[in-house]
């Protein structure tokens, strides 16, 4: 890129030269205004090289330019044949020796008067490589609506459980403040301050008897209309690895738009929003994670925003966007969030430790310490609230640094009031291990003190002045109907192939892949060409059968404990932001694994079936495919239970280890005789049901017992492996239903 930019200002300095060389030659009065001429000149290049470092950047404006340089170009070459070359370069020579070049009689084209103007602080701003050219984010500025969230005392505690009793933890005491629309509201804060659980609780994400308080919007109390007029973005970028760019957002507009736009108007949405962001260089490289590899972190975050603002928030909630960027990326997230504002946007954010740059970008700023409202008021008003209560650095720093080490107890590079000084000259024991400096807890005192005493009532009094609203705007609001952005069908459609997309590169992984053959042709070598014509080879190919039974009822379950427990996250924020119905994902989650699982089992049977010399006829062959196929679902029911019920993986896999092994050990080939009061287990066993049927469809025409597994109509096995197909699944659903999910 540094390349790119350096030599955009070469030719522009090498085009601009030729320029004024041939407007001395043409212009009759170059001689008399050569001084003015250089002095005019020079600053035309200087301002014109500066500009055009932006402008070779890649961008929309990149062929424009281009073009421009080429017509100037041919213009010159032009201009240079009718004076002839020998005079031009006579005339041109004593110029520059001269170093006077008149730019009387030269006419700028219109296009290019934007080149010349004065720069803006805008030109300072570094340009985002990854972003693009800030003149590309446009947002969205079609109408929404207004919303001004107000709260007021608003308090906080979570309970913690022990081994015989619990207690409660004050998380935040009585935090007040306001964000209108047009305004971009920070959290700022230490680790451990309370910034998230605010943000959550302002969100709607956080629904506790443990709440104190109240939380307006439009003067109205929090309604799950509002879940689709909120944006959330979570500190956490909680994507698919494995789907793009471009079809991540599609997605999300297709599912979180309202039904009144089409298909393409919602995919029409996403492009915008695409170009928007400037993602459109990287729209079709995939999201990666720790294991894939994707786009940056500055995309991949920007990508969790246009998640949001498809939907045209009226409120936009950000935890720690800035987190893990370089500054010059987070001072472009931090740009985008103003544009956003702009819009008549109400914005709210958290913000760890942002450069002063960034410091300078908010409206309004919360500054809370352990719990506690050190501040609420504008941002370009906090550093001189601190220095009228006597705290004010000592050295030249960022604001935000100081105001952390104030939150923090942090006083070495601070002026200390005189009532803090006070307390260091009484001697206390805890004042003595500082050296002489009060501790934190007494800083701490101090901020909470000085601005409940100063500051805190004629904050309260500006929130509780009421916005002139209109009943329409106040109506909507307090509306408890649900917006789905698409029918229940769509939904399932949309997540179903979602789901396909997203576990495809899983399923036909190379390592999977090369799982299943080589276990299949290690069986197909042990049972070479088997005979089953008589007793004892026939047990030996029964041992065969068993063992498929066992790997296609052990392999399905492993694979599915990891299901809910890895989506979780990405649970909680899609149906936090009503973007489907839990019904819907749940039934299109368990049926996109379906075409995805019978491509490997048939794969093995292919191999595994022929080598050992099964029965060879046609109806045999698709008969085992179909009971292997019973087994794979109905195993794979029992992990999607586990895990949803548990949703923990280590305890999940436990249990999962010790049932498949039960179900294993009573299939009956290891035990035939099993006590009657423990046999019951068999029947809940997919292994066993499994290994009966696929003795039936091998042996029935030999024998009517193979093992002491007697072999009847098998119309029970079958319908105990459909019936664990649907229990094992109505157990998982109930499961993610007692999860209270948003």
């Amino acid at each position: 890129m540094e390349r790119g930019n350096t030599m955009g200002i070469s030719r522009t300095q090498s085009d601009q030269l030729a320029e004024s060389m041939v407007a001395a030659l043409k212009s009759p009065q170059s001689s008399d205004h050569s001084t003015n001429g250089a002095l005019e000149g020079s600053g035309g290049l200087s301002r014109k090289s500066s500009r055009r470092i932006t402008a070779a950047s890649p961008g929309r404006g990149g062929s424009k330019n281009s073009h421009i340089r080429k017509t100037r170009s041919a213009q010159l070459k032009i201009d240079f044949d009718e004076l002839g070359s020998g005079a031009a370069l006579s005339r041109a020579s004593s110029a520059s020796l001269g170093l006077s070049f008149g730019f009387t009689g030269f006419t700028m084209p219109p296009d290019q008067i934007a080149d010349t103007k004065p720069f803006s602080d805008d030109d300072m701003i570094p340009e985002d490589i990854e972003a693009g050219p800030r003149a590309r984010i446009k947002f969205q500025t079609e109408p929404t609506l207004p919303i001004y969230l107000k709260f007021t005392d608003v308090t906080y505690k979570v309970v913690l459980k022990g081994m015989t009793s619990s207690e409660e933890k004050d998380i935040l005491y009585g935090i007040s403040g306001s964000v209108n629309p047009g305004e971009v509201l920070a959290l700022m804060g230490p680790s451990g301050s309370g910034k998230t659980s605010l943000l959550n609780l302002l969100g709607g994400r956080i629904s506790q008897p443990t709440i104190g308080g109240s939380i307006t919007y439009n003067d109205q109390s929090y309604s799950k209309f509002l879940k689709s007029r909120i944006g959330f973005v979570t500190q956490d970028d909680v994507l698919f690895p494995h789907l793009t760019v471009k079809e991540t957002l599609t997605y999300a507009a297709r599912l979180r738009l309202p039904k009144t736009l089409t298909k393409e108007q919602k995919e029409q949405r996403a492009l915008d929003v695409i170009y928007e962001l400037g993602l459109e260089r990287c729209q079709d490289t995939m999201i990666g994670g720790s294991f894939v590899r994707g786009v940056s972190g500055g995309e991949r975050k920007r990508v969790c925003i246009g998640n949001e603002i498809i939907i045209n928030p009226s409120i936009l909630f950000l935890d720690e966007p800035t987190s893990g960027l370089d500054s010059t990326t987070a001072l472009k997230i931090v740009q985008m969030l103003q544009d956003i504002a702009e819009a008549g946007k109400t914005v709210v954010t958290t913000i760890h430790q942002p450069s002063s740059r960034l410091f300078h970008k908010f409206d309004k700023l919360i500054l809370l310490g352990k719990g506690s409202l050190l501040y609420f008021g504008k941002a370009s008003e906090v550093m001189n609230y601190f220095q009228s209560i006597g705290c004010s650095p000592l050295i030249s720093m960022n604001p935000a640094e100081f105001l952390l080490d104030l939150a923090n107890g942090n006083i070495n590079d601070v002026s200390v009031p005189s009532e803090l000084e006070d307390k260091v000259q009484i001697g206390n024991a805890a004042v003595e291990t500082y050296h002489g400096k009060p501790s934190p807890a007494d800083v701490h005192e101090y901020l909470v003190e000085a601005y409940e005493s100063r500051v805190a009532e004629t904050e309260k009094k500006k929130i509780m002045v009421s916005v002139p609203l209109d009943e329409d705007l106040k109506a909507k609001v307090v509306s408890a109907k649900r917006q789905w952005g698409a029918r229940w069908d769509e939904q399932f459609s949309i997540l179903f192939w979602r789901g396909i997309k997203e576990r495809r590169h899983d399923y036909f992984s190379w390592l999977r892949i090369t799982q299943v053959l080589s276990t299949a042709i290690i069986l197909g070598l042990l049972w070479w060409q088997s005979d089953a014509k008589n007793p004892k080879d026939l047990q030996d190919q029964a041992g065969l059968l068993f063992f498929i039974a066992v790997f296609w009822g052990f392999f399905p379950v492993f694979t599915a404990i990891f299901t809910f427990p890895q989506e979780r996250a990405m649970l909680n924020k899609e149906r936090a932001a009503d973007m489907y119905r839990l019904s819907a994902y749940f039934l299109a989650r368990t049926t996109s694994d379906l075409p995805l699982d019978l491509i490997l089992p048939v794969l093995f049977l292919l191999v595994v079936y022929f080598m050992a010399g099964l029965r060879l006829s046609a109806a045999p062959f698709f008969l085992t495919i179909l009971t292997v196929f019973l087994c794979i679902i109905a195993a794979q029911g029992l992990g999607l239970a586990i895990g949803a019920t548990l949703m923990d993986l280590k305890r999940a896999t436990t249990l999962a280890s010790v049932t498949v092994m039960t179900f294993m050990l009573a299939g009956g080939f290891f035990v035939q005789k099993v006590p009657i009061f423990i046999s019951w287990i068999r029947y809940m066993s997919f292994n066993y049901h499994t290994y009966k049927l696929l003795l039936k469809v091998q042996y029935e025409h030999l024998t009517p017992i193979v093992n002491g597994v007697k072999i009847d109509g098998g119309l029970t096995e079958v319908v105990a492996l459909i019936a664990m197909v649907f229990g094992y699944r109505f157990l998982a659903y109930l499961s993610l239903r007692r999860m209270k999910l948003q």
